[in-house]
């Protein structure tokens, strides 16, 4: 069996078992997800609060608008936002019921002990709010899709803002040409390293310039209630 069979066989095993679990009554309710859709103009996603509303829209679509739901996005400047104070405490969930994290602590790895473990946010887990896998390395290696496995964070490994200076937010979610934003890669997978919410900065800040190191503009979308 060539490698592209086995890899979907492997993806059609991880699908089956998620659908069996999500037939259990006793799933938790969706409380993460990674935004199917980008803003669809780059960086600018009308700042804090456009990337808001658009979390809250795409959670409406799939019935969990009775949350509230916030973009885990940072912002710089005097009045800087660190990603990581907009979310709530936890546990969240995924799509398919898996436990994305259980606190703060687990989700960022604040502990050594909770660094070494790791948290629950892989490709199998951190997937659309339809319960899609979104492509990362593995699916392009193997030719099934284009990498999008590049999420908007415009944060630290810590869920925090960078300094002012050089521009890790596309000027804080507002701007679609020059600046660039802070990413971290869902998958796990890169050259560097592999961290969920800081791996790399885009090259810039319009929707051309995210596709080309593997991004579409996606972020991350928790719920606060």
């Amino acid at each position: 069996m060539n490698k592209p069979k086995i890899m979907l066989a492997v993806l059609t095993c991880m699908l089956a078992s998620t659908v069996s679990f999500a037939q259990n009554d006793e799933q938790p309710e969706m409380s993460f997800f990674i935004t199917s859709v980008g803003g669809g103009d780059g960086g600018n996603l009308g700042g804090l609060v456009g990337a808001d509303t658009h979390c809250q829209a795409l959670a409406s679509a799939v019935d969990r608008g009775d949350s509230t739901w916030r973009a885990y996005l940072s912002t710089q400047g005097i009045n800087a936002v660190d990603a990581r104070d907009r979310i709530g405490t936890g546990p969240w969930y995924g799509a398919v019921g898996n436990l994305i994290a259980r606190d703060q602590d687990h989700l960022h790895g604040d502990t050594l002990e909770q660094a070494r473990l790791g948290n629950g946010l892989h490709p199998f887990h951190a997937r659309t709010e339809s319960g899609e896998i979104v492509p990362g390395i593995l699916t392009r290696e193997y030719g099934l899709d284009v990498s999008k496995h590049d999420i908007l964070t415009g944060s630290t490994p810590e869920g925090r803002a960078y300094p002012t200076g050089d521009d890790q937010t596309c000027s804080n979610w507002s701007n679609n040409s020059g600046g660039s934003a802070r990413v971290g890669h869902h998958d796990r997978h890169g050259f560097m390293d592999n961290s969920w919410n800081s791996t790399h900065n885009t090259r810039g800040c319009s929707q051309e310039e995210l596709i080309p190191s593997g991004g579409a503009g996606l972020f991350y979308c928790f719920a606060i209630e």
